[in-house]
């Protein structure tokens, strides 16, 4: 894949629980990715997150009995998690921080963004591309979006 991104364009690498934001300090034809800011939140032991059995319910005719699905905590985590990114980039791009982005993202997490995204957000990005990149260093994700291109 072969990018091209204007000065200041930032490149937000994400997963369920660890974000990294890196800004473009180069120009199109020399792109330069520098970190921005970095969280990562740890991820709690199941038994932090919650300890009650799935519940039962009664049906309404006879005495059948049926388990009710546990609540995934993982899961509940990471989507507030993203929703919350999607906060922090909405307030970057009315206050005029940033005007384009580039979303990289599995495709799980993708669709939990695209849904909290903002109208704002949305037209601010330059494009989205679905690959967990979030435990490479900066030089395989630059050598990931722009190839040969990036200056040494």
């Amino acid at each position: 894949m072969e990018l091209k991104l204007r000065q200041g364009t930032w490149v937000v690498v994400c997963d369920g629980r660890k974000t990294i934001v890196l800004e473009n300090i180069g120009d199109e034809q020399y792109p330069d990715l520098r970190t921005r800011s970095a969280l990562e939140v740890e991820d709690a032991p199941t038994s932090a997150l919650g300890t009650d059995r799935p519940g039962r319910v009664h049906q309404s005719v006879g005495s059948a009995r049926s388990g009710v699905e546990q609540t995934d905590w993982h899961d509940r985590d990471e989507q507030e998690f993203l929703k919350a990114l999607a906060a922090r980039l909405d307030k970057a791009v009315l206050a005029k921080e940033v005007s384009h982005l580039v979303i990289v993202a599995p495709p799980r997490a993708l669709g939990v963004l695209r849904k909290a995204f903002s109208q704002h957000v949305t037209n601010a990005i330059v494009t989205e591309i679905d690959k967990d990149l979030t435990g490479a260093p900066v030089s395989d994700i630059e050598q990931h979006l722009f190839g040969e291109r990036r200056r040494s």
